[in-house]
């Protein structure tokens, strides 16, 4: 499997509900250093997984959808508890629909998956992995 990593960052503010959280459950602030991989077991006809560029700008539209934002106010998360993998799996799910729209360019199209791994510090992180 061939594989290509891209990276960006979100900064926002949120609580999660539960007492498994303790103390975030008061409104507080997070950064997240998010690594999108996108994967196919071919390459494609140009020799490449899929364009950097395009996957570096996906990722960077889909970021700036949640940073500087307190998502506890967004209406299109109401109900969710942001926890870092369901994020992961938010982030997934956006680049999926930009990748099968053809944001990626015609190698999006085909490509088997993709991995989000948001990493809330340098000893944490989460991912969610999807088909294409």
């Amino acid at each position: 499997m061939f594989s290509v990593t891209v990276r960006d960052h979100i900064m926002i503010a949120h609580s999660l509900e539960g007492e498994a959280f303790g103390p975030a459950q008061r409104l507080h602030g997070a950064t997240y250093v998010i690594d999108a991989t996108f994967r196919r077991a071919e390459l494609a006809a140009d020799g490449i997984v899929v364009d950097i560029g395009r996957a570096a700008d996906a990722l960077r539209t889909v970021a700036s959808e949640l940073s500087y934002r307190n998502l506890d106010e967004e209406p299109s998360l109401a109900g969710m508890n942001t926890t870092t993998e369901v994020l992961a799996r938010l982030i997934a799910d956006r680049l999926a629909e930009r990748a099968q729209a053809g944001g990626l360019g015609e190698g999006g199209r085909s490509l088997d998956g993709l991995v989000v791994t948001l990493h809330e510090s340098h000893i944490a992180s989460a991912s969610f992995e999807r088909a294409l």
